[in-house]
């Protein structure tokens, strides 16, 4: 082997799954599968009877520095070999036919072997070759399936994104595990803001208002109560922050100085 340096520093992160290539094709695709498994913290991978045989330096080449993944890999004959010393084992398909098991979407599936993991047992994930998947002898090895829910006009997929979608699924389960932050569904960028409190809200608000009963916006009074409210609802529907109120309050101020400017000052 010429050419590498080691690539990133990876090593394995508590107790994950085990990744299993059956029958893999292409040097390239075995090594954007490495790469695809270290971006969501994977490190274990076994090969099963690739087709062009072990090691290929083309594999190096598409890890983009997964090296190690690649270094540490171990070849087997079968599928039975290359799970032997595995508690759990699930195999991911497109469309299951003529076999009864647990099917799992990716996420669900990533749910359950962290479960499993955190018990200690030990846990594969098969992926098939390139061209045809698993085939029934493989899925029969398997303790559940995991299908992946896409589009049924199009859901083709290659090697090394069935891979990715599995460890970007076991990453975020993690849930502030191991070191890892714990990833929230939704978060505000705020940047150097941060975002409002109530008081500070309720201070532009109020500064608001007072411009506008000022310019007359507000002079309907039936209608002023609802009116205010809206304004309300409107800036509490998000997380504002407090550079959006301090430029707010700046817009509100030249607003009522170029009405006064213009002869229109709270008396008129």
């Amino acid at each position: 082997m010429t050419g590498r340096d080691g690539g990133a520093d990876l090593a394995p992160i508590g107790n994950s799954p085990v990744v299993v290539l059956v029958r893999p094709q292409l040097a390239e695709n075995i090594g954007a599968v490495a790469r695809a498994m270290a971006n969501g913290g994977l490190f274990h991978l076994r090969l099963v009877d690739p087709r062009d045989g072990w090691p290929q330096e083309r594999a190096w080449r598409s890890a983009s520095g997964a090296d190690r993944i690649l270094d540490a890999l171990t070849v087997h004959p079968d599928v039975d070999d290359a799970v032997s010393d595995l508690h759990r084992v699930f195999a991911t398909c497109p469309r299951p036919r003529h076999i009864v098991k647990p099917i799992l979407t990716a996420r669900g599936g990533a749910a359950e072997i962290r479960e499993i993991s955190r018990r200690g047992l030990g846990v594969g994930l098969l992926f098939g070759p390139e061209r045809a998947g698993l085939d029934n002898d493989d899925m029969a090895r398997a303790d559940a399936l995991i299908r992946y829910p896409l589009n049924p006009g199009f859901s083709s997929l290659n090697l090394a994104q069935a891979v990715m979608i599995m460890a970007y699924e076991w990453w975020l389960s993690a849930g502030g595990e191991e070191g890892q932050d714990e990833i929230p569904p939704r978060v505000l960028m705020t940047n150097e803001t941060q975002v409002a409190t109530k008081g500070e809200l309720g201070n532009f608000m109020e500064h608001l208002v007072r411009e506008l009963d000022a310019c007359g916006f507000l002079r309907n009074v039936p209608k002023r109560p609802g009116m205010v409210r809206n304004l309300w609802h409107f800036f509490e529907r998000g997380e504002v922050t407090q550079q959006e109120l301090r430029t707010l309050h700046g817009v509100v101020t030249e607003l009522a100085l170029g009405r006064r400017l213009r002869g229109r000052d709270e008396a008129s």
